[in-house]
C-alpha cells in the first residue's frame, strides 16, 4: 500500500527517507531514523516495531542485513511485509515477502533503497532508482523527492495518493539527535501528497533561514553587540533569498529582515522595507511598535511614527 526510498548522501553523509501512500498519515508508521546511525522503513501490512527496531541495532552497530533477517524471521508474518535499512556508513539491506500484494518490489543501489507494493504498474521501482541515480549532485532531499514523482508518474498506489513524508538527517551523531532534523515535511491527507511536499520543501528552507536569525541571540533578541559584519551580511542575504522564496503573499523574511537592518543601523534600508511592509499589511506597524521596547528595537518611533 506503499512506495518508500531510504537514501544516503556519499559526499555529505546525510541520511533520509521519503514515502507516500493512499493511506492517512503514512508519516506515522512507515519512516525512522537517527542522524549519524542510519534510517528505515517498514511498509505494506505494515509492521511498525521493525522501524524503531532498526534503528536501535544500527544505533548499537548492527549490520542492515543481519537487522532486516532478524527482524523479520521473528515474525510469522514476514511475508506481508516489506522492510529497507541503511545505516550511516552507508550499508543496506531490504526484504520483499513474497506474499505482498502486486505489483510488489525492493531493489538496492549503492547507498540507497527503494521500494513498494500495490502499485499501479511494475515500473514504478525501477523508475525511483532511475530517477534517484539520475538526480546525483543535487540535495538529498531533492533526490528523494525526484525519486517519488517518478515513482507517480510510473503509475504511484494503485489506490490513488493521499499522504506523504520527507525527512533527511544530518551526519553528525549526536546526544540530542532531534537537533540533527534537517528537513521534515509531512502531509497527512491531500489529492496530491507529492505535490505539497515540492511546494512545502523550498519554505522550509525558507523558514530554516528566517530561524537563523530570529532564534540567534543578539542578532534579533537581546542586545545587538559584537556582531561580526561577514555574519550579518550572510544572515541579510540569507533572509533576502528566504523573501525570494516565499514570493509576496508571505512577507516573513522581509519584516526581520528589516528589523535586523535597523538594528544594525542601516536605518535608510530599515525605513523603505518597513514602509513598503506596512503599505502591504498595515498591522505591521502595531507589532513592530509593541516588540521595539521589548528589547528588538530601542528607536522604534523612528520607524513606526
Amino acid at each position: 500500500m506503499t512506495y518508500s526510498i531510504v537514501a544516503r548522501d556519499a559526499a555529505t553523509g546525510e541520511l533520509g527517507f521519503g514515502s507516500q501512500s493512499h493511506f492517512f498519515g503514512v508519516g506515522r508508521l512507515v519512516g525512522w531514523g537517527e542522524a549519524g546511525v542510519g534510517v528505515a522503513c517498514t511498509q505494506a501490512f505494515v509492521n511498525v516495531d521493525y522501524g524503531p527496531g532498526a534503528i536501535a541495532a544500527m544505533r548499537d552497530g548492527g549490520d542492515p542485513a543481519e537487522i532486516v533477517a532478524a527482524l523479520t524471521g521473528a515474525d510469522e508474518h514476514s511475508a506481508y511485509r516489506q522492510l529497507a535499512v541503511l545505516d550511516a556508513t552507508g550499508r543496506v539491506a531490504s526484504h520483499t515477502g513474497a506474499s505482498c500484494a502486486p505489483y510488489a518490489a525492493g531493489l538496492v543501489g549503492d547507498g540507497v533503497a527503494v521500494q513498494g507494493n500495490m502499485l499501479g504498474s511494475a515500473d514504478v521501482v525501477p523508475a525511483m532508482l532511475t530517477a534517484y541515480e539520475a538526480a546525483a549532485g543535487r540535495p538529498l532531499a531533492d533526490r528523494i523527492l525526484a525519486a517519488m514523482t517518478a515513482a507517480e508518474r510510473a503509475g504511484g498506489d494503485v489506490r490513488g495518493s493521499q499522504s506523504a513524508v520527507l525527512r533527511t538527517y544530518s551526519s553528525e551523531r549526536s546526544d540530542t539527535p532531534w537537533a540533527q532534523v534537517l528537513i521534515d515535511i509531512r502531509v497527512d491527507d491531500h489529492s496530491d501528497p507529492i505535490g505539497e511536499l515540492a511546494r512545502l520543501l523550498p519554505r522550509q528552507r525558507a523558514f530554516d533561514l528566517i530561524g537563523g536569525v530570529i532564534f540567534a541571540p543578539n542578532l534579533t533578541i537581546g542586545p545587538y553587540e559584537g556582531v561580526d559584519p561577514g555574519e550579518l551580511a550572510a544572515k541579510v542575504d540569507g533572509l533576502a533569498e528566504a523573501s525570494a522564496l516565499l514570493g509576496e503573499q508571505n512577507r516573513e523574511a522581509d519584516f526581520w529582515r528589516a528589523l535586523l537592518l535597523a538594528r544594525s543601523g542601516d536605518k535608510a534600508a530599515a525605513k523603505a522595507l518597513f514602509d513598503d511592509l506596512f503599505a502591504a499589511r498595515p498591522a505591521l506597524r502595531g507589532f513592530l511598535a509593541g516588540i521595539g521596547p521589548l528589547g528588538f528595537l530601542d528607536n522604534v518611533d523612528e520607524y513606526v511614527g
